[in-house]
C-alpha cells in the first residue's frame, strides 16, 4: 500500500509505501470496542469510597437500655439507618482495569489505523519543524485539511526536530500529541485527523507488523 506524503508546508510530495498487513487490514470493530472499553476503564480512578459502621467515629457505647424504654432496641448510633451512620454496601476502592491480551490490543490499534486509512483520515508528514512556532502548526492542518480534530504522532521527543513539532502543535486548540508508544484506539477514535511523521510511521510499522 501507498500512502501519500507531505512536507512540512502540507504541500504534497510524493508516497510512502506501508506494510499491508498493518494498515490495510478490513477494520474488526468488535475488537476495537473491547480494547476500547479496556482503555476507559483503566482511565477511572476507582478512589469512590463510603465509610461503613466500623470506620464511622463514635458510637462505642449502647445508646439506650435494652428493655424498658419503649423504643425499638439499639446497639450504636452508627448503624447504617442512623442519622450519621455507616453506609451500608456503598462503593470501596478498586481498580476497574480489564485485562486484554497483547494480540487482541495489536488488533485494535491496527484495525483503527486501518479505519483512518480507509477514511482518507491518516496523513503522513516528512520531517519536523525547525523552530517553535505555533503559527507554522496552524499553517499545516489549513493545508491538510485538518480543521476538527488533530492528533499527532511524533517519533522521538529527544529529536529537535519532533521536539519543536510537539511544542507548537500542542498549543492549537483540539489537537493531541502522542509518541508511538502512547498510541491507543481512544485517541485514533476521539481525533478526526491522524497527522503522523515518517519516522513514527515506520516506529509503527515495526511495533504491529
Amino acid at each position: 500500500m501507498l500512502l501519500d506524503l507531505f512536507n512540512i508546508n502540507g504541500e504534497k510530495t510524493g508516497t510512502v509505501e506501508v506494510n499491508d498487513a498493518v494498515f490495510g487490514i478490513d477494520p474488526n470493530k468488535a475488537v476495537i470496542h473491547e480494547v476500547l472499553t479496556a482503555e476507559l476503564a483503566a482511565a477511572r480512578q476507582g478512589t469512590a469510597a463510603t465509610k461503613t459502621r466500623a470506620m464511622v467515629r463514635g458510637g462505642g457505647r449502647k445508646p439506650f437500655k435494652q428493655k424498658g424504654t419503649g423504643r425499638a432496641r439499639q446497639g450504636t448510633i452508627r448503624a447504617p439507618h442512623m442519622v450519621g451512620g455507616g453506609v451500608a454496601l456503598g462503593p470501596q476502592p478498586r481498580s476497574y482495569e480489564k485485562k486484554v491480551n497483547k494480540k487482541v490490543r495489536k488488533l485494535a490499534v491496527k484495525s483503527a489505523l486501518a479505519a483512518k486509512i480507509q477514511e482518507g483520515n491518516l496523513v503522513v508528514i516528512d520531517g519536523g519543524f525547525d523552530e517553535i512556532k505555533t503559527k507554522k502548526a496552524i499553517t499545516l492542518v489549513k493545508a491538510l485539511e485538518a480543521n476538527n480534530k488533530q492528533l499527532f504522532v511524533v517519533n522521538d521527543l529527544t529529536a529537535e526536530a519532533d521536539w519543536n513539532l510537539y511544542l507548537s502543535a500542542r498549543n492549537l486548540v483540539n489537537a493531541v500529541v502522542l509518541q508511538p508508544n502512547e498510541l491507543g484506539v481512544y485517541w485514533l477514535l476521539k481525533q478526526e485527523k491522524v497527522i503522523v511523521t515518517k519516522e513514527a510511521l515506520k516506529t509503527i510499522e515495526e511495533v504491529l507488523a
